[in-house]
């Protein structure tokens, strides 16, 4: 059996759509939802609900009963007051039900920067829960993405309005992007192989070596109208974080992300494409996503 974490969310709705679509190959999927009511009704005749969030450890144990692979993300929650704290809770749980209930695979979603990434917020912390997860000796693999494509849809109103895509990093560096989508394809991928085993990282890292001052090029392309990179500092991104209700720490996190993009390079031109995970170009992403969402 599989189970999928956040399957109402970008990636993990993606993960359980491609499972329901490979049919029998998926075998039986179970889902943790906090509100099952979110659940479509092809998804609800088609998996096993359990209702809760997976940070609640009886709610995890009871949705890994009998399960041998797990998709596994944490989702973000800007109001947390520490991030390590919140990525803590989601872990402990795991942990707890691998070693207990015999689940032999996990994916989860990561992050280039293993190795590299120092004091980078919200980045540390996620690679930090996968040492964790690991130390069980579970069979794993880390989907990490670099930056994705969807954060600009924040930006939606401003690049339609202003005419201005703005970022807490270099505008002539280039920045490694790709798409929800091709992760949460890559993730159901490996869940429908039950063969793989040991301990590995999977770069998402779509075909595209643009800067932001090239991504800001291209979306003026597709929207038809001039749009122009703006750098913000540290300071600013992270007062319009708060702004958005985020606690303190949560913010700072962010903040801290953004300069070890920017300043580390783990996102950056070093950073080699893989196309056959992450196929997705920047210019059809903006065809596709974010242009229509400048029309609304």
């Amino acid at each position: 059996m599989i189970l999928v974490t956040t399957p109402t969310g970008q990636i993990g709705s993606r993960v359980l759509d491609s499972l329901l679509d490979a049919g029998d190959a998926a075998g039986d999927v179970r889902v943790i939802v906090r509100d099952p009511a979110r659940l479509s009704p092809r998804v609800r005749d088609r998996v096993e609900a359990v209702a809760g969030s997976h940070a609640d450890p009886e709610v995890t144990a009871k949705a890994c009963a009998g399960v041998d692979r797990v998709f596994w993300l944490v989702p973000p929650a800007p109001a947390a007051d520490s991030v390590e704290g919140h990525f803590r809770a989601f872990t402990r749980p795991l942990v707890d039900a691998i070693r207990s209930q015999g689940v032999a695979r996990v994916v989860a979603v990561s992050t280039l920067g293993r190795g590299v990434a120092r004091d980078a917020g919200q980045i540390s912390a996620s690679l930090a829960m996968d040492d964790e997860v690991r130390a069980t000796g579970v069979h794993h693999r880390a989907l990490c993405p670099p930056y994705l494509m969807e954060n600009l849809l924040h930006q939606a109103a401003a690049i339609r309005d202003g005419g201005v895509l703005a970022m807490a990093t270099y505008g002539d560096r280039v920045l490694r992007t790709c798409t929800t989508r091709d992760v949460g394809t890559a993730a159901a991928r490996l869940l429908l192989d039950g063969s793989w085993t040991g301990q590995e990282d999977v770069p998402v890292v779509g075909p595209d070596a643009l800067t932001p001052e090239d991504m800001a090029r291209v979306v003026s392309e597709v929207l038809g109208r001039p749009v122009r990179f703006q750098r913000i500092s540290g300071a600013e991104y992270k007062a319009s974080v708060l702004r958005h209700g985020a606690s303190e720490d949560w913010a700072q996190g962010v903040a801290d992300l953004a300069a070890a993009t920017a300043e580390q390079g783990f996102y950056g031109s070093g950073a080699p494409s893989t196309p056959e995970t992450a196929p997705t170009s920047f210019r059809r992403w903006c065809e596709e996503v974010l242009q229509p969402a400048t029309l609304h």
